[in-house]
């Protein structure tokens, strides 16, 4: 029987020893997961390159992925949001002001505190290689330009109409997928990103990315070359369609991510199967150094959160020294820092006759040309008895 309990003692004593051994090897872990991309900043180039009524999904698609990422913690100063059209003002629009992303108008994607950036005709295919390559006018506001770096991670998301390498842009001109290749070039020879996702949502979307050659550069497709890409959720009151299939899913995703989620790429590749886009989604990697297992999702969706971990105790008792002073024959003298009382000097003034205030302002004038740091000076040698009665208190406004 002793034996017995002998066993049980010792197991018990392992059990409390390995608990907080794993523990810490699980925090090591993931703090090394967590610092494992090398980025100090996100930033996100969201455009919709279409116009007129009938597209009224590609604007609520952008809006949409542009409410997923401030949710998740990217500011507005580091959101480029380009919208080829103005939805939300179109006369057409029975709800003005508005743009919806799901039926019976359940969600209002445009809100009150929307930054487009560029809007209407300034949506161009050279306006959109400007600020991918840096190459603008220098009368450019900071609110147009992606000032990234080499420790950026980059979205950049597209929607509206294509065909097998091209995008449309304004239903007047296009950009190819060479000429998008060859921006993204420009920017890693420019040290413009430390890695960059890509994500289209177009008609054989999969074409755009076939031609990409820069390294750290992943990308997705809504569909692949020769496949169209679908819009979803019909609404009778407002006419169009709200949405495209593959982006409602999409978003559909991000809503179950949170700033401190571990849900990776592989779980995105996932999003929209062909049973329900119809399209087939596509994706690629092989530029991208690290595995697309371990890229967290709110490394391109979300901000930046670093923090430092130590294992050492760190004391954060205030321990204030006291104020050292070298007198006139070389001795040390301590004397210890107070702060003086503040006086009600608002009610003093107002108590003060004409005279005494001038006598008060021209003795402060006088002695705070030459005072020493460690004299206090006050401007009247007895200031004047300040009523603390509730006739003194201070009066409240909007009454």
């Amino acid at each position: 029987m002793d034996y017995y309990n002998l066993l049980t003692t010792c197991a018990f004593i392992h059990l409390l020893v390995s608990i907080p051994y794993a523990y810490s090897n699980y925090v090591e872990n993931k703090a090394g997961q967590f610092f494992s991309s090398g980025h100090t900043n996100n930033w996100a180039v969201l455009v919709c390159t279409s116009r007129f009524w009938f597209n009224y999904r590609h604007v609520a698609n952008t809006l949409s992925v542009y409410r997923s990422v401030k949710r998740l913690g990217i500011p507005d100063s580091h959101i480029v949001l380009m919208l080829a059209d103005d939805m939300a003002c179109n006369y057409r629009n029975p709800k003005p002001a508005t743009v919806f992303s799901h039926k019976n108008m359940e969600l209002n994607v445009y809100g009150d505190d929307v930054e487009v950036d560029y809007r209407g005709y300034e949506v161009t295919v050279e306006n959109f290689l400007r600020v991918l390559t840096g190459r603008l006018p220098p009368s450019t506001p900071r609110s147009k330009r992606l000032l990234s770096d080499d420790r950026s991670n980059i979205l950049i998301y597209l929607t509206g109409h294509g065909g097998n390498g091209f995008l449309k842009f304004q239903d007047s001109e296009e950009i190819s997928n060479m000429e998008l290749a060859d921006a993204f070039e420009q920017m890693w020879q420019k040290r413009r990103y430390n890695e960059l996702l890509f994500i289209i949502d177009t008609c054989q979307g999969a074409s755009m990315y076939e031609r990409f050659y820069s390294p750290n550069l992943m990308a997705l497709a809504s569909s692949q070359v020769g496949e169209d890409s679908l819009s979803h959720q019909p609404d009778l009151a407002i006419g169009v369609h709200l949405m495209d299939k593959y982006t409602f899913y999409l978003l559909e995703f991000l809503e179950e991510v949170h700033p401190a989620s571990q849900a990776n790429m592989n779980d995105l590749f996932k999003v929209c199967p062909q049973s329900q886009c119809v399209s087939t989604p596509g994706h690629r990697t092989d530029l991208f150094q690290r595995n697309p297992g371990s890229v967290l999702i709110t490394d391109f969706f979300g901000s930046v959160r670093k923090v430092e971990i130590t294992k050492d105790t760190i004391n954060l008792t205030s321990s204030l020294k006291p104020l050292i002073q070298r007198s006139g024959s070389g001795d040390m003298q301590i004397e210890s820092l107070t702060y003086v009382d503040q006086l009600p000097v608002a009610e003093i003034i107002h108590q003060l006759t004409p005279d005494q205030f001038l006598v008060c302002s021209r003795r402060w004038t006088e002695q705070s040309v030459r005072v020493s740091p460690s004299v206090y000076v006050q401007p009247c040698e007895k200031p004047p008895y300040v009523d603390s009665s509730p006739s003194h208190a201070p009066l409240c406004c909007g009454g």
